[in-house]
This record gives structure tokens, sequence and C-alpha cells, in this order.
């Protein structure tokens, strides 16, 4: 018996030492990390939204780890191409991704052929913005909230601009065709402001607009903003309410950016990553910079922001499924 006590203590110690061990090597991977510079995929060009939020994010990163932070931008393929290096890049916590909804979630239901899994292929480690779009009608149509559009899309078809087939824009119109039931005809157009020159005139009805672009049209009456598409406000439009509070419950649409790692990496790293970028954001320089972009400042863990992603692929599989789009 006496024997038997023993070699359970001895176990017990032995667990102990291997768990204290286990705490030493993650202390260690953080302290040593990083060694030598990053490279930080973005995977659209120079001056896009996703590239100044990711050079925000760099600069915090390169003063808070004491290593250079280089930002890579990989254009091409509606940032398929970034985003497959990123994926195919070794897990060391050297070669990170700035990725959009698109090339995290929606892509894989876009493309046939895409050559990456944005789930399999990638550990996110934290959100850094979400963009709302803004549902704006041309003040001929007689709707001045959401339940009056819902109704009068029901009765007859109005159209909608967008920047093109399976961007934010467009799903945001998706979504809400699917959700009302109501018939709406999608015209895509190469850019905002080519989607504007429509709008305003008339041309088309209505639009689910980048804010910062439809903001002072907005300000002036030449657009009537009926509700946001995120689930909660925006600063930059505080007094407009969300598709929710008008009544259309579990309408979310958001155009988020997050930082991600390789499949694989260590979580010690991607932890370390988690906690630097989440004290970027809380300083009230980056809040601010960010705000003009029209992007309002994030952050989470990195296991809620895996759930997210999750979430996100899943809700415009759907959605494109049954809208049958396709880029291809």
């Amino acid at each position: 018996m006496y024997l038997h006590q023993r070699l359970l203590v001895a176990a017990g110690r032995g667990l102990l030492g291997l768990a204290l061990l286990s705490g030493a090597a993650i202390a260690a991977a953080q302290n040593a990390y990083p060694t030598h510079p990053i490279t930080m995929i973005v995977p659209f060009g120079p001056g896009s939204t996703t590239d100044t939020l990711a050079r925000v994010v760099a600069d915090g990163l390169s003063q808070r780890l004491g290593q250079s932070v280089v930002v890579q931008n990989k254009p091409g393929a509606s940032g398929n191409i970034g985003a497959a290096e990123a994926a195919r890049a070794k897990p060391d916590g050297y070669t990170l991704l700035v990725g959009p909804t698109s090339t995290n979630a929606v892509n894989a239901s876009l493309f046939k052929n895409l050559s990456y899994d944005p789930l399999k292929d990638f550990q996110p480690i934290t959100d850094i913005a979400k963009s709302a779009n803004v549902l704006v009608v041309h003040p001929d149509v007689p709707a001045k909230n959401v339940s009056e559009l819902e109704a009068l899309v029901k009765e007859k078809e109005l159209s909608y601009a967008s920047t093109g087939n399976g961007g934010s824009m467009h799903l945001s119109g998706e979504l809400f065709k699917s959700m009302t039931g109501g018939k709406m005809l999608h015209v895509p157009y190469k850019g905002g402001g080519d989607a504007l020159g429509d709008l305003l005139p008339g041309r088309v009805q209505m639009m689910f607009c980048n804010i910062p672009l439809c903001l002072p049209h907005i300000k002036s009456g030449k657009l009537r903003a009926l509700a946001v598409t995120t689930s909660t406000r925006s600063q930059l439009l505080p007094d407009v309410p969300t598709m929710a509070e008008s009544g259309l419950d579990g309408y979310d649409v958001s155009g988020w950016f997050g930082l991600f790692a390789p499949a694989g990496t260590d979580e010690a790293i991607v932890q370390r990553l988690n906690k630097e970028v989440l004290a970027i954001l809380d300083t009230p320089q980056v809040r601010e910079k960010l705000l003009t972009l029209g992007a309002e400042p994030d952050g989470s863990s990195s296991d809620q922001f895996e759930a997210f992603v999750q979430s996100e692929y899943e809700k415009w599989a759907k959605v494109i499924k049954e809208a049958g789009i396709s880029v291809e």
C-alpha cells in the first residue's frame, strides 16, 4: 500500500512537472517571437481599404514587437492570389494575411476552383474592423423606412446599384431580397462613382452603399438613408437605425477585415499577436484613424473570431446559392 501511494505521488509530481514545462514552453515561444521581420500580405492593391487598415496595424505591431512588419500587396482575382500565397506560407508566424470578408468567407462560394480553403488553411487571429453599408433610396422612392420599402418591393420591382457581382453591396441587396421576398433588380457597376452617377439622378432607385461614399449625399438630402446593414448603429450615422431595429430581425451585413496566420501556426504566437493587435486597436489615435476610413475598430479573441468567420462562411454560402450568384 505504501509503495502504491509513493507511485501515485511520483506520477502526480511528473504530471505537474510536465504542465509547468508546457507553460514554460509557451511563455518561451511568446518571448522569443519574433526574431526577424514579419510579412503581412494584403490581397488587394495599395490604397485599398484593406491595404490602409493593414498598414495601421503593421505600424503598431512594428513598435510593439520590436521587429519590422512589412506590408506586401498581392492583388488579383478578387483577392484570391494573395490569400492563396498566404495559405501556402510556412506556419511560423512570419507570414500573415489581412483578409476581408471576400477572401475568407465569400469567395469560396463564388469561385468554383479556389486554390485555398478559407476555413482549413488559415488560423484566425482577430478581427480588426468592420464597415457598415447603408441602405439609401432616391428621394422619388416613396418609402420613408425599411417596412415601407419592404411593402413596396413586394408590389413592384425596384432596381439597386452595386459595385459588382459578389461584392458587399450586391450581397447586402441579395440578403434583403431573400429575407423580404421582394422584387429587386441588381444593376452592377465598375465602381462606386459609376453607381452613384445613376443613383443620384434616379436612373436606379436604391443602393446598399458604403457609408463614406454616400455620406455627403445623405447630409445634402440627395439620398434618403433608411437603415445601416450592421447589427449595431454606425458611429458615422448614429441617428440611422439598423435593419433589425427597423423590423428585419437577423439581418446583419458588415464588410469586415481580420488578421490570419497559416493553419498550424503555434498557439503561443497566435495569442501573442492577438494580444498586441487588441492593444493597438484600443489606442485613441488608431480608433480615430479607422473611423475616418468608415471602419469601426473591432477586436476579439481568436476563438471568437474563428466562430464568426465560420458563421459568415455559412451565411453567405446560403445566400449565394439561393441567388445563383457566380463570377465565373
